[in-house]
């Protein structure tokens, strides 16, 4: 059954390599039949974040963020696609993360990661995994961590190792069954909105 997968990146930096593995992560839910959104901090005007969109009166919200939230109320699960800055997430993606809230509720998250070392961005992966949970996101357990990301993947988000495109079946596996289980239980209701 097709879902709405949201795909959120964090870089703006002017030479972004992940950016690639953005690419490849929606390509290979695109291939099992989803929708995919892709939301990139380069194509939002949000600046630095005084007021969460929960906090605006309805309608008064800024363009950009009216048309996300409704992206995201939409959507059955998503993929946060980080890299690593001094073991953290970078600004933008926090930014970006932190103007919502009850959009995240009971929806499943998964965490890509990324990094030109070979650690793949674990690190930042591991503090965006206590940020999701405070939201009210349900991050699955497993990551995608993609190391030395400049040979990881060609512009197109194809994979210059076959072994990124086994492994990202059971990562996608496990996503996808939290976003059925997930869905199944909003539909039956869930303790708060």
């Amino acid at each position: 059954m097709s879902m709405n997968y949201t795909v959120v990146y964090g870089s703006v930096r002017s030479e972004r390599q992940g950016i690639k593995a953005a690419r490849f992560i929606i390509n290979q839910i695109e291939a099992r039949g989803h929708e995919v959104v892709f939301i990139d901090p380069l194509e939002y005007d949000l600046p630095l974040l005084d007021k969460m969109y929960k906090e605006y009166p309805q309608g008064e919200a800024p363009f950009d963020l009216e048309k996300i939230a409704e992206v995201f109320r939409r959507t059955d699960a998503f993929v946060f696609v980080t890299g690593e800055y001094n073991h953290v997430m970078p600004p933008a993606l926090t930014n970006l993360i932190n103007y919502f809230m009850n959009e995240y509720f009971w929806r499943p998250a998964a965490i890509v990661s990324y990094s030109n070392g070979s650690f793949g961005g674990v690190r930042a992966a591991s503090h965006l995994r206590d940020m999701l949970g405070e939201v009210g996101l349900v991050s699955i357990p497993s990551t995608f961590p993609v190391i030395k990301i400049k040979e990881a993947f060609d512009e197109d988000g194809n994979a210059l190792d076959p072994a990124y495109d086994r492994r990202v079946q059971r990562f996608l596996d496990e996503l996808e069954w939290y976003a059925n289980a997930l869905r199944e239980g909003r539909k039956a209701g869930v303790p708060y909105k």
